[in-house]
């Protein structure tokens, strides 16, 4: 019986829940045990649905796997929605703590598609130049800066906060992989570095 109502469950779940569904076992698949070693039939299989819906979604594996680097690099809007009125460095701090519990969470997947950035794969790239740009408007809207202007030196401060977010990674790699950072450090060392960014190196820059 239980069977029977999961399955009609999955039936009637709308296209865009059954895509996310997918998507999430895919990231889970692809992080734990590498691109080679998964299949778009395993995705399918543990997905609930046919291999052909799975193809009419993504397309093919590398498509699929290229939409999960996606998903996987681009900060969702979730991390700078509903923050509290109060100061940019509290709203920071929120935002960046709700970005390393996404990370913590998919471990395996956020290594693994930090790891392609070095590939020199144009697809690839194209991915993390657009995950740069949203981090750049997530971050600017946490500190209350989406009014700068070009006047103002608009495209060289998000220059410096495209050029942050490299060091965010490495920051990261040592935190998850190498083991040198605790979570608590990088949530010091993020916020602490965007602010001085913002408020100190941003307006020397500016004005030199």
């Amino acid at each position: 019986m239980g069977g029977k109502a999961q399955a009609t469950r999955r039936r009637r779940m709308e296209p865009d829940a059954r895509r996310a569904e997918i998507l999430a076992v895919a990231r889970r698949r692809f992080g734990s045990a590498g691109y080679a070693s998964v299949s778009i039939s395993d995705i399918a299989a543990e997905s609930g649905v046919a291999r052909a819906l799975v193809n009419h979604y993504f397309g093919d594996k590398r498509q699929l796997y290229l939409e999960v680097v996606r998903q996987m690099m681009v900060i969702p809007a979730s991390v700078s929605q509903r923050l509290p009125r109060t100061t940019a460095e509290e709203r920071l701090a929120v935002c960046v703590d709700r970005w390393l519990e996404v990370v913590e969470r998919n471990r395996e997947m956020w290594l693994a598609a930090i790891g392609m950035e070095s590939l020199g794969d144009p697809e690839v790239d194209r991915i993390m130049l657009e995950a740069d740009e949203i981090a750049t408007d997530r971050i600017l809207e946490a500190a209350m800066m989406t009014d700068v202007d070009e006047d103002a030196g608009r495209e060289k401060l998000r220059a410096m906060i495209r050029a942050h977010s490299a060091m965010l990674k490495s920051a990261s790699h040592e935190w998850l992989e190498r083991g040198t950072l605790t979570r608590d450090d990088l949530h010091v060392m993020l916020t602490r570095s965007v602010l001085h960014l913002l408020h100190t190196v941003f307006p020397a820059v500016r004005n030199g």
